[in-house]
């Protein structure tokens, strides 16, 4: 089923109205340390805290007394705004425009561009790497040739780029439309972290890159929106064939140059690296320069000033012309701005080179409005364009994060606050909870596998319960057909439904709201796993995300041991870890074996380190507690050790694994196999070997613990607890598992649901909005442990 026809204006539909290994994902998508939220959203790929959605919501209350907007009161507000002291962690530095009825009322800097060389930032002079903005130029670029005709947006992508090689089962094509749109089918290919590279002379053409990298279809093209950078970068691609110029020339000189954007470009240059502002990690500890791969890079490599971004907007909302150079003509300008692509009339999708705006409470998406965000490493963006209203504003600051979702409802309810108004959804009545358990089961988001999402039964008619591990679990009320508000923020999650009204995808506003999430199948289970086994609700969760083969005639072997290799390789595939491509492998014992990529992986991800004379011993069953070590490597420093010393344990563990197994303990990243013995003390079993039914408990555990919340309330417990009496046993020691059966991890957790979901408190999933880089090789404890079998 095609969500849109490409050359079709799309009628809206009636309105009845931190995983655990979050860490390993990021450094997956990161280099220098950061995210590498590579042309797209920071919600895509750091959600924000509660505190900072608590900020949002106080921001948007709703509908208000408008401020008109003006020269003076955008000035005012952007004073106030960038004065306040909440707003100060989330930039260095900072340029805004604002444009009004074909005036500039607002060119400002604001903070530093180099903190070293207390360079102020200049909105005329001072580049900022607008990352995933870079995506509205190439889709001009590319409306531009549909003009000329050399286009057509309903065109397979073959017959623009014939020497592409992918498979494509569906029979139905990708179109240009297709990729404009997200909506592409293809296998997601995110960039590398090794994109990010220090070497500004290295030169890699766009060609290379989409040739050697180019995905299958793997979805009926049309049919699903899963943010796609690989799919602009195609795009680009197109621009350079069709038009036999460059792309960064075809830009420069079709776009730029027409509107006087004398600063922005596509390519690194020596002048423009001295204009560039200096980039910052979240605290604020300067970047050096980088370059990106391709060289020139469609989908986020531009690089333009808040002036020059004034100039295009002026353009955009002035039907495609500026100062008589026209760029766009009105129709492609009608035409992007058109949503094509809706789960719910409160929930658009996109249009060709935008996106829509981030949800305000009570009020959705407006399909009024059309944004762009952006993110690289130590930069993040925002462009917003209100053409019924001829207005827009474009935000770029230097350290990625979350000052947009400040900025953007503050201006909405400052201006516009009838846009943050409650929608007026229609009459309705909430199905009974038997009717909604189609909804039901788990989701996974098309793009980021691991960001897991669980919905049960909700407390009563017309509710839903949601969890992951970024919010917890929270109450979804029935307000239409396929669409929820949350108890949390007001803000709404919708569902795509199939021609039997059944639910095949979830777009939600938290883990990733430039994406749908897919409903996993029904668990068929395995020959060899009885359906009341204490393990079969983690591995039948496993099976419905793809995890495991779902065929109930195959043989899982639940007592098989697990070996090192083994257990690695799944810990990272959950992760979205791929296989190192290194040809220098760091154990004599990896060569020619088949999962030698993963262990090569994971040594460079700190998360494992051979017992000390260059072997690894793949195929030896991994202990127990060696797993616990492979994960605590990854994520103490993020959870130090003094959270868990007062967690006690029974049983024999090695002392240079006993802060691992603590930290395991306490998060309840484990499954039945662990129990309490009357003074509360774990027995891990550290010193047995793992075997694959107890790996499906960690791996679930994984894809669900709500780790940052388990930490938070360790920690307020700390703080709460009296100072011991000098006669009294310390806390620990009587009940050194209390802490930890405070924060639903021992006993209450061991099992899933019996329906076979999984406790309702153990649902999240611990995708950490923060994630620490794991530790480097050489700081594990005692990790010169003489005996092989006690070495990680």
């Amino acid at each position: 089923m095609r969500l849109t026809l490409p050359n079709e204006m799309h009628e809206k539909p009636r309105r009845r109205v931190r995983p655990l290994l979050a860490g390993v994902l990021t450094l997956s998508l990161t280099v220098a340390g950061a995210p590498l939220a590579m042309a797209q959203d920071v919600p895509d790929e750091a959600p924000l805290s509660e505190s900072t959605q608590a900020s949002v919501a106080q921001a948007a209350p709703g509908l208000a007394e408008a401020r008109e907007l003006t020269a003076e009161s955008a000035k005012a507000f952007l004073d106030e705004f960038f004065a306040d002291p909440t707003t100060d962690p989330y930039y260095t530095g900072a340029s805004v425009a604002i444009i009004k009825d074909g005036e500039v009322l607002a060119e400002s800097g604001y903070g530093l561009a180099d903190a070293e060389q207390e360079a102020a930032v200049d909105p005329q002079e001072t580049l900022f790497r607008v990352a995933s903005v870079s995506k509205t130029f190439t889709a001009v670029a590319i409306m531009q040739l549909v003009e000329q005709g050399l286009i057509e947006l309903g065109g397979d992508i073959r017959d623009y780029l014939p020497e592409l090689e992918f498979d494509n089962t569906t029979g139905m094509p990708v179109t240009v439309a297709d990729l404009l749109l997200h909506l592409s089918g293809l296998e997601v290919r995110d960039p590398k972290p090794t994109d990010l590279h220090p070497d500004l002379d290295r030169v890699v053409e766009i060609e290379d890159v989409v040739m050697s990298r180019m995905p299958d279809v793997v979805r009926e093209p049309g049919s699903a929106y899963m943010y796609d950078n690989f799919g602009y970068q195609m795009l680009g691609l197109i621009v350079q064939e069709v038009s036999g110029e460059r792309f960064e020339d075809y830009v420069q000189t079709h776009i730029f140059e027409p509107l006087g954007m004398d600063s922005s470009t596509f390519v690194l240059t020596d002048q423009a690296l001295e204009q560039l502002a200096t980039g910052y990690d979240p605290a604020g500890n300067p970047l050096e320069p980088y370059a990106v791969t391709p060289t020139v890079m469609p989908e986020g490599g531009m690089l333009s000033t808040a002036g020059d971004m004034t100039r295009f907007m002026l353009a955009f909302l002035g039907e495609g012309e500026l100062d008589g150079q026209r760029v766009l003509s009105e129709a492609s300008v009608r035409e992007m701005e058109q949503y094509r692509a809706y789960v719910h009339e409160l929930l658009p999708d996109t249009t060709y080179g935008f996106e829509a705006p981030m949800q305000l409470p009570g009020a959705g998406s407006s399909d009024a409005i059309v944004t762009k965000a952006g993110d690289l490493i130590g930069f993040s963006s925002y462009l917003v364009l209100l053409p019924e209203e001829e207005t827009g504003f474009f935000l770029t600051y230097n350290q990625q994060g979350v000052l947009r979702n400040l900025f953007y409802p503050a201006f909405m309810a400052a201006f516009f606050p009838e846009y943050a108004a409650p929608a007026a959804l229609d009459d309705f009545t909430p199905q009974a909870a038997g009717e909604l358990d189609k909804f039901t089961g788990y989701y996974a988001d098309l793009r980021l596998r691991p960001f897991v999402t669980q919905l049960t039964p909700g407390e009563g008619d017309g509710t839903l319960t949601i969890a992951d591990a970024f919010l917890g679990a929270r109450q979804l009320q029935q307000v239409d057909d396929n669409l929820f508000v949350d108890e949390l923020t007001g803000q709404f999650t919708g569902f795509r439904l199939d021609e039997m009204g059944e639910p095949t995808y979830m777009k939600e506003p938290y883990l990733n709201p430039l994406g749908y999430a897919v409903k996993g199948e029904a668990a068929a289970g395995f020959a060899d796993v009885s359906a009341d086994d204490p393990y079969a609700a983690f591995i039948h969760a496993l099976q419905s995300l793809g995890y495991y083969p779902n065929d109930n005639e195959a043989m899982f072997g639940p007592e098989v041991a697990v070996s090192r290799a083994e257990y690695v390789q799944r810990l990272l595939a959950v992760s979205m870890v791929q296989p190192s491509a290194s040809s220098e492998l760091a154990f004599a014992d990896l060569e020619g074996h088949p999962l030698a990529g993963y262990v090569q992986a994971a040594y460079e991800l700190g998360m494992v380190q051979g017992s000390g004379d260059a072997r690894f011993e793949p195929d030896r069953p991994v202990q127990r507690q060696e797993a616990a070590v492979m994960v605590w490597r990854l994520l103490q420093a993020q959870y130090p050790n003094e959270l868990f010393a007062d967690v006690a344990l029974a049983g024999e563990t090695a002392a240079w694994a006993e802060p691992a197994v603590r930290m395991m303990v306490a998060l309840g990243l484990y499954g039945p196999e662990v129990e309490l013995d009357g003074q509360g003390a774990a027995d891990y079993r550290s010193r047995v070997a793992m075997n694959r039914e107890q790996l499906a408990a960690l791996l679930y555990r994984i894809l669900t613990q709500p780790t940052d919340q388990i930490v938070a309330a360790q920690q307020s417990a700390q703080q709460a607890a009296p100072e011991a009496d000098p006669g009294e046993a310390a806390p620990g020691e009587d009940a050194p598992g209390e802490a930890a059966t405070s924060q639903d991890a021992p006993r209450e957790a061991q099992e899933p649901a019996t329906d076979g979901a999984p406790a309702e408190e153990q649902l999240q999933t611990p995708a950490e909005a923060s994630p620490a880089a794991p530790a480097s090789a050489g700081q594990g404890p005692d990790e010169q442990a003489p005996d092989a079998q006690d070495a990680a």
